[in-house]
């Protein structure tokens, strides 16, 4: 989830102050033309005028609150969700360091055990090893060709 929130509030804001500053727009038209002192259905119908201009620029720091307070919701939101990516990635990395950490215990606890099956390369050697006939002088070289044999 990406977006600088500190931005997005920032902008809130912007957009909060300028709804303020066009209400106090609103509120000097309304009070310099009722200020004016010429008299008149013409003086009357500006300030309908700047009255209907008035609400119509209320109305506009309405929509700037409504947007200001839209950006602080979406701000809100980002920085939950960039929370639960954090929450849910840290769960995640604990999960994979845990397998991975099991599947290396299981290795070495099968390299143990192949150790301890692995037949001893004498024995091997030994059931393979094909003695010379009864009473024959090649005997006499066995010990020799056999660990532990020695005379």
């Amino acid at each position: 989830m990406y977006g600088d929130t500190g931005v997005i509030r920032r902008l809130a804001q912007q957009m909060s102050e300028q709804g303020t500053e066009i209400r106090r727009d609103a509120d000097q038209l309304v009070k310099a033309s009722q200020l004016v002192l010429w008299e008149g259905r013409a003086a009357q119908s500006m300030r309908e005028r700047m009255a209907e201009r008035a609400v119509a620029l209320r109305t506009t720091a309405d929509e700037h609150d409504d947007a200001a307070q839209a950006l602080r919701h979406h701000a809100d939101e980002v920085d939950r969700l960039k929370d639960l990516i954090r929450e849910i990635a840290h769960r995640v990395r604990g999960l994979i360091e845990g397998a991975r950490s099991r599947l290396a215990d299981l290795a070495d606890r099968a390299i143990d055990l192949v150790k301890k099956i692995t037949p001893d390369p004498i024995d091997e050697m030994l059931s393979t090893f094909q003695p010379p006939p009864e009473g024959h002088k090649d005997w006499l070289d066995v010990p020799d060709q056999l660990p532990g044999g020695a005379r």
